[in-house]
């Protein structure tokens, strides 16, 4: 607890973010330390002199247990980067969020989930493919990831509840301040098969600047993001450019070339993003089709010590079969036999032909 106090206490200080975070930590040792450093130290570690007077400033004027009890107060939980039940998926990514406020439950079952994203504006063909495919997606055991705003987001929250599953919804303000103000009920109902989801401090107002950041977050908490229905300058892009930036798989839903509201998932899949007419295909392509299974299985910790030897020489580059059979003194059929069983658990996947990576 005494170093989530010290994230806090930075989350609250403007013009630190990740990058300034982790060099004030690397040069001082640990976050109290930096949290105390003095002008000197903070200009050393890189800081600057604004940052280290907003930092100065907010010493002077902060009570971190104080702020804790708030935050204790109102019901939300605080996960930082270096808490086991941060989201996985997230911190993976550049730059993740030190800190995440949440509103709700964050479960191993999010690690499945797949960003539906789209315009505010949408016709009715784009609220049916939303509702039809959150729904879907919700019912294979697959988290539905989305942003709170009018339309697609909307849509795609609501289906997803609907159905029984669970949703994560990523706001551009405070988890106290849900926004916009029509889906106040909507994010009650997130908080109970979900979570709100926010790197803001609370009592952050939504602004325009905070929305395309908090894009980054939404794709970072996801497997995949769907785009249903996009103008050419929807918000939507914004977080597929942040999509491909952290290595997810982006898909896009073809609509009418006299669409406006198309003319975004039509030029998606015209660079290469994967066109798909229904949520089974994107299962399919995602290898989601029994992620009840694969989390399951993943929730046992893999007691066979040839499973265990691969598992802890695997990594996100790919690695021959023979490779990993001869580090963990195994026979080849052993091997193939470790490899199919971590498999089935979701822990592993073919990249190509025998050679093997961790599932992200």
């Amino acid at each position: 607890m005494d170093h989530l106090r010290y994230y806090l206490g930075f989350n609250l200080v403007s013009g630190i973010g990740p990058a300034r975070l982790a060099r004030l930590q690397g040069y001082c040792g640990s976050l109290a330390d930096a949290w105390h450093a003095d002008a000197f130290e903070l200009a050393a570690a890189g800081l600057e002199s604004k940052a280290s007077a907003a930092l100065i400033a907010a010493r002077g004027r902060l009570d971190l247990d104080a702020e804790l009890e708030r935050v204790a107060a109102a019901g939300v939980t605080l996960l930082c980067w270096d808490d086991p039940a941060y989201p996985r998926l997230l911190r993976e990514i550049p730059a993740a969020p030190p800190l995440l406020y949440v509103r709700g439950t964050l479960t191993e079952a999010d690690d499945w989930a797949i960003a539906v994203v789209g315009t505010r504006s949408p016709t009715t063909h784009g609220r049916d493919a939303a509702l039809r495919f959150s729904g879907e997606l919700a019912r294979a055991s697959v988290s539905v990831v989305s942003g709170l705003a009018l339309g697609i987001d909307t849509m795609a929250h609501e289906a997803a509840l609907d159905a029984g599953g669970r949703t994560l919804a990523v706001l551009g303000c405070g988890v106290d301040q849900p926004y916009p103000e029509r889906n106040r009920r909507l994010a009650a109902r997130i908080v109970e098969q979900g979570a709100l989801i926010s790197d803001y401090p609370l009592g952050t107002l939504p602004t325009p600047a905070n929305f395309p950041a908090r894009n980054r977050i939404v794709s970072g908490l996801s497997r995949a993001v769907l785009v249903v229905e996009a103008g050419q300058r929807s918000g939507a892009l914004i977080t597929v450019g942040f999509a491909l930036e952290q290595g997810r798989d982006v898909f896009a839903l073809p609509g009418p070339i006299a669409s406006r509201q198309s003319v975004g998932c039509n030029q998606l899949i015209r660079e290469g993003a994967t066109l798909v007419t229904s949520a089974q295909e994107l299962l399919d392509d995602m290898d989601l089709t029994a992620a009840s299974v694969q989390r399951e299985a993943r929730s046992e910790i893999p007691d066979d010590p040839a499973e265990a030897a691969i598992l802890q020489l695997l990594g996100y580059e790919p690695t021959h079969i023979d490779e990993l059979g001869r580090a963990a003194n195994l026979s080849a059929p052993a091997a193939a036999a470790a490899l199919a069983l971590l498999e089935l658990r979701g822990l592993v996947r073919q990249a190509a032909p025998l050679l093997y990576v961790l599932v992200r």
